[in-house]
């Protein structure tokens, strides 16, 4: 548990500083590293073993990723410590059984907290005072970081860290829909290619569970 705080404080600050000093577009392609070292760490670590088809998936990740980080090497290191902080984290946390879940999650936030306190008075700043602010975090961090922490924790009680991982594909891809359909930004011909390929790769990847025939009710 204490393991999983500092792997998941690590994954937050590496976020967050290179959301903030180096691009958004090298934190966006962590999203899409992320899958593959969990595919590929589960497979060393777990010994979790991956069909034909599952190996096919990750190459066309790769393939997709390669693309997206075309000409931008420093955006693809910088995503990948991203990424491997996450894919650790994931990977212990299906080792981590026997425990409450939401206990878990407690544990390592609190863990989070101890270890980030000493730089409080570095980079602390006054506190704002619009109750707008406080809402705002307040929605953050229950809606968009603890309850899908949560639901994340409670799904590699069923499947594979592997899968998991894999899935978390669908959030740049609904990213990457939401920015071309509703906000209308313009993608050029690459994005869509390897954002095509990436969503066929997590086809491909869970085949067996979308194309399984039903057992025939007796």
């Amino acid at each position: 548990n204490i393991g999983g705080g500092v792997l998941l404080t690590a994954n937050w600050f590496f976020f967050i500083y290179v959301m903030n000093h180096i691009s958004v577009k090298a934190t966006s392609l962590a999203y899409l590293v992320c899958p593959i070292l969990t595919t590929l760490l589960a497979y060393v670590i777990l010994k979790e073993k991956l069909s034909r088809l599952q190996w096919i998936a990750v190459a066309l990740s790769i393939t997709g990723c390669a693309i997206l980080s075309w000409s931008r090497v420093m955006d693809m290191v910088f995503s990948l410590i991203i990424g491997l902080s996450y894919a650790l984290y994931l990977v212990a946390q299906k080792k981590n059984t026997g425990f409450d879940k939401f206990l878990v999650l407690s544990v390592q936030i609190i863990v989070s907290a101890v270890l980030l306190l000493p730089f409080y008075p570095a980079y602390s700043a006054p506190l704002p005072v619009d109750p707008t602010f406080y809402i705002c975090v307040t929605v953050i961090a229950v809606a968009f970081t603890i309850v899908p922490l949560l639901l994340n924790l409670y799904a590699l009680k069923g499947i594979n860290s592997s899968t998991a991982g894999m899935l978390l594909n669908i959030n740049p891809l609904i990213a990457f829909s939401l920015a071309t359909l509703v906000f209308h930004e313009q993608m050029d011909l690459l994005q869509i290619v390897a954002y095509g390929i990436i969503f066929l790769a997590v086809i491909v990847f869970n085949a067996h569970f979308l194309f399984r025939s039903k057992p025939e009710q007796q």
